[in-house]
């Protein structure tokens, strides 16, 4: 059996499993984990659980320790770096006048490694940029190129319901939003009332997708001839929620049924 414990990087990040050993972890805790990157310090998001050993990954990391007030001092050291690094690759940037928007720069914990991500309308030679960091911080120096929604998540602000936007609070992943998640759920296709601040669809779209999608799934479509008990006529519109149809009859007149009063 392994005790397994979720642990966060971010706010908005995701939760990522870590074998905890025998360290006894509470919610909320911060800790050193081993990653992919070296060292890093996380916070726990779900409390200790046990896992049979056969079902836990092969290559499952470790947390090394818990977070001790030098590690939270080397934390705030790399936050004051990362301002300093991120004000320097915005005047290079700008002094070589390359087409690119600086979002933000990361430290890794043992300075192994920044990572300064950007956005870009297309393909940007910044070879000579990386030249001047590596010059700079001396260390190795990764240019990670990301999305609009991406960059929202970053960046952060305020929706049009009057929250701070979902992919900086609540979101785990950036799942994938379609059109057809506003169609199945009668929404207007105005993009300016579907789109969040990153100028793509909104997340939201999505939390009631599978709902609507189910209460559909025995309602007539539109377009659909069915037999009310007023008659023959064709579907127009649907209220999921209701369990009702909207059916122009052959006689000209428009009427509400509830679907179980439908024939199929």
């Amino acid at each position: 059996m392994k005790n397994i414990v979720g642990v966060k990087f971010k706010k908005e990040g995701k939760i990522y499993s870590f074998n905890a050993g025998d360290l006894p972890l509470k919610r909320d805790d911060l800790v050193v984990v081993s990653t992919e990157n070296g060292p890093a310090v996380g916070t726990v998001a779900k409390e200790v659980h046990v896992v049979p050993a056969q079902q836990v990954s092969a290559n499952l990391k470790n947390v090394i320790r818990m977070a001790s007030d030098e590690d939270l001092l080397t934390c705030e050291n790399n936050r004051q770096l990362e301002q300093e690094a991120k004000q320097f690759c915005v005047r290079r940037i700008a002094e070589r006048q390359l087409q690119m928007k600086l979002i933000d720069a990361e430290c890794l914990f043992d300075k192994s490694k920044m990572v300064f991500s950007f956005t870009a309308e297309n393909r940007v030679d910044f070879r000579d940029l990386v030249k001047d960091l590596v010059q700079k911080f001396r260390t190795r120096i990764e240019l990670r190129q990301i999305g609009a929604r991406q960059e929202a998540r970053i960046v952060k602000g305020l929706g049009i319901c009057g929250r701070e936007v979902c992919c900086a609070t609540l979101l785990q992943s950036l799942d994938r939003v379609s059109v057809k998640m506003a169609k199945e759920q009668n929404m207007s296709l105005n993009p300016e009332k579907i789109s969040g601040l990153c100028g793509r669809l909104m997340c939201c779209l999505g939390y009631e997708y599978d709902c609507y999608a189910d209460l559909k799934k025995d309602m007539p479509k539109c377009g659909k001839m069915v037999q009310t008990p007023e008659g023959r006529g064709k579907v127009i519109r649907q209220s999921a929620l209701h369990g009702e149809i909207v059916v122009a009859l052959e006689s000209g007149k428009e009427a509400t049924f509830k679907v179980t009063d439908i024939q199929k």
